[in-house]
């Protein structure tokens, strides 16, 4: 069993628990650890708007999602956003570089 990423010590509203839950528990350890490790630092900073996209990208399939995310694959147009274009970048950089498990950098 592993141990899902988590948020900031601050708790979280229960719309962003959810969102927390269905990114770490998506079925596949491999989708666990690339969303749910990519989200869990940000969550509890993203806006409404943010998180309807979150929500929108948990919606396609788990090998999907994953071709997607690792490069296997392109993303979709109809699938394509920013969101997951980050989230994609990020899950291709090792963590010692700014990959998914990585806190967010702040803007300069």
């Amino acid at each position: 069993m592993h141990t899902a990423p988590t948020a900031s010590s601050a708790p979280l509203d229960p719309r962003r628990k959810r969102i927390l839950f269905r990114a770490t528990h998506r079925g596949t350890h491999e989708n666990d650890l690339m969303i749910g490790g990519w989200l869990a630092p940000r969550l509890a900073g993203m806006a409404e708007t943010e998180l309807d996209a979150i929500e929108a990208m948990l919606e396609p399939p788990d090998p999907d999602l994953a071709d997607w995310l690792s490069g296997r694959r392109p993303i979709p147009p109809d699938h394509d956003s920013a969101l997951l274009r980050q989230m994609r970048a990020a899950v291709a950089t090792p963590p010692a570089q700014g990959g998914p498990t990585d806190e967010p950098t702040e803007a300069a």
